[in-house]
Parts: C-alpha cells; structure tokens; sequence
C-alpha cells in the first residue's frame, strides 16, 4: 500500500527551489520515506546536503511555505501523478540510470506501463519520404496492438503521435515542459487530442517553459519506457542521435530506416547502422525482435 504523507512530502520536496534529482535520492537514501523532512533546520540542510548556506536557507523556507502544499494538492487533483516511491511507478524507467523522480501525466495513465512499446524519433524537418516510411513500417505494428513513444516536437514526432491516432492506436508524448506548459504550439491541437485518447507526460512542473536543455534530458524518458527506438530520419548531427545514445546506454534496442544517400535526412541513420543499428526495411524486422526478446522484458 502506497504511503499518501510520503508521496505528498516528495511532491512538496520536488517544487522546492534549490533542489535537483541528486539532492532528492540522496534524502530518500537517508530517509526513504522523508518522514523528518520537516524537522530539519537550514543548518542541517546545509549539512545533511553539501548545500551553500543560501540554498539551505531557500529551501528551509519553501519546505515550510503553505503556499507550495497548496499547489502540491492541485497538483494531485489535476495530474496523474507517479513518483519514484510509488509501488506503481513504471518497472521499465525505474532500471534506467537516472529514472525521473516524478511524472506528471494526463491522459489514459494505464498506458504507461504498456507493452511493446517502441520509441519514434526522428528530425523535425522530414523529407517527403518520411510519410510513406513511417506508413508503410509503423501502421501494421498499430494493428499488432504496439505503442510509440515520442516527444510531440515538430516532423516525425507529431507523425508518429497523429499515425496512431488516425489509426485507433495508443502513444504517449513526453514533453519538454510543463503539461501547463504546451510546446510547441504549433501542436496544440495535438496535444489536446493525446489528452484526450492517449498519454502526455512530463517530469517537469506543470507551469515550467520549455528549456533547451529539457529536450536532450527528456529523451532519456523516451527511449526508457520502450523496449527498443527507431529513428526514421536523421541528420548527421541530428538531436534524435542524443535518444539513441539513450537508448544504448540503457540497454535498449536501436532500430534505422535507410533512405536516399543524397538525402541530408538519412545521413544519421546510415551513419548509425555503420556504427551497428539494426536496419528496419518491414514491420516484420521488428515483430519478429519483439517476439524473441518480450519474455526477458516482461521479466524485469
């Protein structure tokens, strides 16, 4: 059974100014249920966390601020919330090396723990071909009941979100901002049919703007909740190889769509198959990976 008091006192925790994921697994390492979080003076803080004085003091403060436990109990009434304590937080980001320690989400919350899934990346500038290749390898694994992970971002991620929905399928968006915090605009729409249907989840506070820095960290979320990531379209230098990276590093699956050597769009799939990608040319590529590897995955 899920301890509320501790979930609320990590919630209030997260929206502390001054703190960072390091900062709170390692309270949770001293107290996993933050049973004392309140009971700490600023000196202690400091202490307890290698913090200057000021951040000590920043956070003694918000730690006893009404106004934050106010918003903590919005917070619960308006998102689905998992934490990193919670029995049911997903099994497939809490193995990954830095796991989120919250989730905000709207939508069908059941889809966060659905399997196969497969993580869509791609460039935000697609050739006309990026159509067809994602039609042609994606649709039949809607109809297998697969689904894709992206980030809502312009060109193949908006593809992959509106091929699932166009086709009654499941997907989840993971963003980077605030669900309160729509980016970018131009998918808004978008973002309220996912709502709607699917699954939008962030780990950032839900009024947060997007960031530079959040999309490259956001990624690690992508390719965590899916047993493997394809990329359909990169540049050479394209920020999708940076989920790849991800992916690899997590223990994942990484799947390319070759294409046209003239094309600037193909030249990181090409180069990422050199490096040992797996070349996807039909679906059956990987339904056939999926049904070799899912009693291992739904093992662990």
């Amino acid at each position: 059974m899920q301890d509320k008091q501790a979930r609320h006192r990590l919630l209030h925790l997260y929206r502390c100014r001054s703190v960072s994921r390091t900062i709170i697994r390692h309270l949770l390492t001293q107290d996993p249920s933050l049973t004392y979080l309140y009971d700490y003076s600023s000196n202690q803080l400091q202490e307890l966390l290698h913090l200057s004085i000021e951040r000590a003091n920043l956070l003694y403060y918000d730690l006893h601020d009404n106004h934050l436990i106010k918003q903590v109990n919005m917070d619960f009434k308006n998102y689905h919330i998992w934490t990193i304590i919670d029995e049911n937080y997903p099994t497939s980001l809490r193995q990954i090396p830095d796991p989120p320690v919250v989730l905000y989400g709207l939508g069908n919350p059941s889809f966060i723990h659905y399997q196969p899934s497969l993580s869509v990346v791609g460039t935000r500038q697609p050739s006309r071909e990026a159509k067809k290749k994602m039609y042609t390898i994606l649709a039949p694994l809607i109809t297998e009941k697969w689904l894709f992970v992206s980030g809502m971002a312009l060109g193949i991620d908006g593809y992959a979100h509106r091929l699932a929905n166009y086709y009654d399928g499941k997907t989840i968006a993971v963003l980077g901002s605030g669900l309160a915090s729509v980016y970018p605009k131009q998918h808004l729409e978008l973002f309220h049919q996912l709502v709607t249907s699917h699954l939008v989840i962030s780990e950032y506070l839900p009024d947060t703007p997007p960031k530079r820095y959040h999309f490259p960290e956001r990624n690690r979320i992508i390719s965590g909740l899916s047993f493997g990531t394809i990329v359909i379209e990169a540049k050479e230098k394209s920020g999708s190889l940076i989920t790849v990276d991800q992916a690899l590093e997590q223990g994942r699956e990484v799947y390319a769509i070759p294409g046209s050597p003239w094309l600037e769009q193909t030249k990181g799939c090409h180069k990422m198959i050199q490096d040992g990608a797996k070349l996807v040319q039909h679906p059956e590529d990987l339904l056939q990976d999926w049904n070799e590897s899912q009693k291992s995955w739904l093992l662990t």
